[in-house]
């Protein structure tokens, strides 16, 4: 089998990572990869969302099987129009991707099938934006670009002021370019944060281990909102008892609601959550593989993902039966300085093998290059140290071990990941 990945981040570096396990697998082709990603797989410079590249690329390599997993190639349909030149696809369709491309569709749908969620408005026009806020005058409120904003298209406000500047840089200065014309403003939700991903053929719903993302750009959970500055799996706080409530209150039904909706989604459905007093409610859903969730939550997996995907593709995933290992895993991103604003490009990294590698953990590469024989840096988020262990503290300790090994001038990374947790 000849496999190819689309992408080009820590995530894509993982999934790689565990479908080279698979003996059927003869080849696997990255588009457009990494440095790090160079290791395992060749890398092709097709971008991500160009789908004519990405076909011609398909079909001159003959490949047999293909693994989309950022967020806007999805939602420009990809997987539709490599299916359509008869390339079967992980991945959802772009009619079922909507469910992240759009925060509007999504909370729709949640209202419409009594999923549970925050309390929230829509709103096309920043002045009526702002006369609902003033109108509730509940703080913090939330407020959402309605499309793909690279997971920051979040602002949270803790007053009218903040309210304004916040709608003022979503809609009027367009921060997030187009994804912001609409805004949904909804209530702040309190409680544990917890990410669970699952794998779905449409017609069952497997979670995976559960994760706990930590967003902010500083320790203490403050700054702006990032990507991800590091995660741990499996959450503490989600227990067997909420992991039911959550299958039988929110997974299932937003399966069903999405089938009821002509747009069965096959792939990884990732549901971020919120363990409120009042039980578990839905904060996103995103149409793929968290980042960077998948750095934790695929280490811990026993069975063969390749087996897993194919399945999804094929709608017999109830024949499945998925494993996971008991230990737990933490990941802690190295990012340039500035990021998740400016930053600079092209410091070379140290600490790293001929495999971009470093003992005792797993080195994911996000946003690095391979330049004569080195590693430079060439993202915001550079590299994901991930540490797998018998105990979370256990896992945090070799993963800051090695960070303190690894580096490149100006990096920035959190030094609380899990602390909380430990």
């Amino acid at each position: 089998m000849k496999v190819l990945v689309v992408g080009s981040g820590g995530r894509e570096h993982a999934v790689i990572r565990k479908l080279k396990e698979n003996s059927e697998i003869t080849e696997i082709i990255c588009a457009p990869g990494n440095g790090g990603i160079a290791a395992l797989a060749r890398c092709e410079a097709v971008a991500a969302t160009d789908l004519a590249g990405m076909g011609e690329l398909a079909e001159r390599e003959k490949i047999d099987f293909c693994v989309v997993t950022p967020d806007d190639p999805l939602a420009l349909g990809m997987v539709d129009f490599l299916e359509g030149k008869g390339i079967p696809c992980f991945g959802p369709a772009e009619n079922a991707a909507i469910i992240e491309a759009s925060k509007v569709f999504s909370k729709n749908l949640m209202k419409t099938y009594g999923i549970p969620t925050a309390d929230y408005n829509v709103f096309d026009k920043p002045e009526e934006a702002m006369k609902y806020i003033r109108f509730k005058n509940s703080y913090p409120a939330v407020i959402k670009a309605d499309g793909l904003a690279l997971g920051k298209g979040v602002l949270i406000a803790a007053d009218e002021k903040e309210a304004e500047e916040a709608v003022k840089e979503i809609m009027v200065d367009q921060a997030f370019g187009a994804s912001g014309s609409r805004v949904v403003v909804e209530e702040f939700m309190t409680g544990p944060e917890v990410s669970v991903l699952t794998f779905t053929d449409g017609n069952v719903i497997k979670p995976m281990v559960s994760s706990m993302d930590h967003k902010r750009a500083l320790d203490n959970d403050e700054g702006l909102n990032t990507g991800g500055m590091g995660t741990i799996a499996p959450s503490p706080y989600y227990t067997k008892e909420i992991a039911d409530i959550c299958m039988k209150t929110i997974f299932e039904p937003t399966m069903r609601a999405m089938n009821a909706e002509g747009r069965t989604f096959k792939g990884c459905l990732y549901f971020g959550l919120m363990l409120t007093p009042k039980g578990p409610r839905v904060v996103e859903y995103n149409c793929r593989f968290g980042d960077p969730e998948t750095q934790v939550v695929l280490p811990l997996l026993k069975t063969d993902l390749f087996t897993i995907m194919k399945a999804c593709h094929d709608g017999t995933l109830a024949d499945i039966d998925i494993e996971w290992s008991e230990q737990s895993a933490a990941c802690v991103i190295e990012a340039s300085g500035g990021y998740p604003q400016k930053y600079t490009k092209g410091y070379e990294i140290y600490g790293l093998d001929e495999n971009g590698q470093h003992e005792g953990v797993i080195v994911y590469h996000a946003g690095t290059k391979l330049s004569d024989g080195k590693y430079l840096t060439n993202g915001g988020r550079v590299l994901g140290i991930t540490a797998l262990a018998d105990t979370l503290g256990e896992a945090l300790d070799k993963s800051y071990a090695a960070v303190k090994e690894i580096g490149f001038e100006k990096v920035h990374y959190r030094t609380d990941i899990g602390r909380k947790l430990r």
